[in-house]
C-alpha cells in the first residue's frame, strides 16, 4: 500500500510539539505526501492554543509546497457523554476533527461501560470524523460496539503509529489494533492511519501501523490514506 497522506499531526501551537505549519507542509512535500492533516489539541489539553486559533484558521492557505492541508483539531472527550472541548460553531468551520480520549482531560470512569459509552457519543457530533488512537489499553473498550458504531455514523476508526512505537506511553496497542482491524474488517469499516506526529520527520511514518494492517491481511480498500478522494468521500467534501 502507497500511503499519500496523514491525517493526524501536530505543530509547535499544541504545547508539545516542535514544527510550524510550513515547515510540517515542507517536509510532506519532501516525504511525497499529497496531503496532510494538522490537528491541534482541542483547549482542555495543558498548554494548548486559545479557541480563537481555531476561528481563525480560514486565514490559513490550503495548500503549501504542492501539499494540500486539511486544518482542524484533536478533541479531548471528556466524560462517559462524550462531551468534547469545542463548540460546534467552531467545529462546523473546520476541514477535519478527531477525537481522541487523553489522560489529563478525561474526566469519567475508567470502565469499559464508561469508555465505550464515551466514543459512542462522540461518534453521535456530526462534527467528529476520527476517535483518534483507540487502542489505549488504559482505557477498557468494547471495540465490537465501537466498530458498528462508526460504520453507522461513517466515522473513521484511526490506526495510531505512535501508540505502536517502541516506549509507547499507550499500553496494548499492538493487541487492540489487530482486534479492532478485525472487527473493521469483518463489518467493512474503513480505518485511517495517523502518524500522530509532534515533530515533523514523523509526519507521514506508518512504519509500525502497517506491519499490523499486514499481520491483518487488511483490504487496502478500507484504508483511506491510500487516496485523497477516499478522504474527501468520507468528510462529504
Amino acid at each position: 500500500m502507497k500511503m499519500v497522506l496523514d491525517t493526524h499531526a501536530h505543530t509547535l501551537v499544541s504545547g508539545h510539539a516542535y514544527n510550524t505549519i510550513r515547515e510540517m507542509a515542507h517536509m510532506a512535500s519532501e516525504k511525497g505526501l499529497e496531503a496532510i492533516a494538522i490537528t491541534e489539541h482541542a483547549p482542555e489539553m495543558p498548554g494548548s492554543c486559545n479557541p480563537f486559533y481555531f476561528m481563525n484558521l480560514k486565514v490559513v492557505p490550503r495548500k503549501m509546497y504542492g501539499v494540500r492541508l486539511f486544518l482542524g483539531t484533536e478533541l479531548n472527550i471528556m466524560d462517559e457523554a462524550g462531551t468534547v472541548d469545542l463548540p460546534d460553531k467552531i467545529l462546523e468551520k473546520l476541514d477535519l476533527v478527531i477525537a481522541s480520549i487523553h489522560i489529563p482531560c478525561f474526566r469519567g470512569e475508567k470502565t469499559k461501560d464508561a469508555v465505550t459509552s464515551a466514543y459512542l457519543k462522540a461518534m453521535e457530533n456530526p462534527y467528529v470524523d476520527i476517535i483518534g488512537h483507540p487502542d489505549d489499553g488504559r482505557y477498557p473498550v468494547d471495540y465490537e460496539a465501537v466498530v458498528k458504531k462508526a460504520k453507522e455514523t461513517r466515522t473513521l476508526l484511526e490506526i495510531n503509529n505512535s501508540s505502536l512505537s517502541p516506549g509507547a506511553m499507550r499500553v496494548n496497542g499492538r493487541e487492540n489494533d489487530r482486534e479492532i482491524l478485525r472487527l473493521c474488517k469483518k463489518y467493512e469499516v474503513p480505518v485511517t492511519l495517523g502518524s500522530d506526529a509532534h515533530v515533523d520527520v514523523d509526519l507521514g511514518n506508518f512504519e509500525y501501523a502497517l506491519k499490523v494492517l499486514e499481520e491483518c491481511e487488511f483490504p487496502e480498500e478500507l484504508v483511506v490514506n491510500t487516496s485523497v478522494s477516499k478522504l474527501e468521500k468520507m468528510l462529504d467534501i
